[in-house]
């Protein structure tokens, strides 16, 4: 069952209220598998010394954590995220909005939009009688963001409540265009910026990650 919009509803907002942040109540071994099969991903591209995809990889992840630390600080300040997961769909939720097998999920989504993508990287779509088409990293990032807006509204309306979306006007479209869009960019353009700009721009990225992350939880808003 799809789900397309949030319906403001009081169970909705009930389930939101009743999340445990970084509670261990729900924690099991898979935390450690889902770890090790991202740990092997990664090395097996350092390995391979696919510097390209590794910075699609981490350029996407950094992304999703300004997200949801945005979402978490958006929760804090209005009463309610955007998106919020919940306590009965995963066994370790980090953020009010993003859980651990979801995270782990995105560290590596960047690099599977990037081995998407045709090898020529250069190639545009519609490229005809003069008109310079459509790039091919745009394609993909937009297919991609279209897909994982889907898989959250399926997510949106499991049983369980695996995604919470409590006002009326948060649902697919939004998610897509604001929220996935901005990810897949990131790992589709990233990878092929001059390798001064790759590395300044990730070193920002991750450094402002760390810097939030430092400050807003221990004061106890995210």
């Amino acid at each position: 069952m799809l789900k397309f919009w949030g319906d403001g509803s009081q169970e909705a907002m009930s389930l939101v209220n009743s999340i445990q942040v970084r509670s261990t109540a729900n924690f099991n071994w898979t935390f450690i598998f889902i770890l090790s099969v991202v740990f092997y991903v990664y090395w097996s591209e350092i390995h391979k010394k696919n510097t390209e995809a590794v910075c699609a990889g981490l350029a996407l992840y950094g992304v999703h954590w300004l997200y949801e630390i945005a979402n978490a600080v958006i929760g804090h300040v209005f009463g309610y995220p955007l998106w919020s997961v919940s306590n009965q769909s995963t066994t370790f939720i980090l953020l009010v909005g993003v859980c651990w097998e979801l995270s782990m999920m995105f560290s590596l989504a960047g690099i599977i939009s990037f081995k998407m993508m045709p090898q020529d990287r250069t190639k545009r779509y519609f490229a005809k009688n003069g008109r310079k088409g459509i790039s091919c990293k745009l394609v993909v990032a937009l297919e991609m963001a279209l897909l994982f807006a889907l898989v959250e509204s399926f997510l949106a309306g499991t049983s369980n409540h695996s995604f919470i979306w409590v006002y009326k006007w948060w649902g697919v479209i939004p998610v897509f265009i604001t929220t996935y869009i901005p990810f897949f960019l990131a790992s589709n353009y990233v990878p092929d910026m001059e390798p001064k700009k790759r590395k300044r721009f990730l070193i920002i990225e991750w450094s402002l990650v760390a810097l939030l992350l430092v400050i807003l939880i221990p004061a106890g808003i995210i």
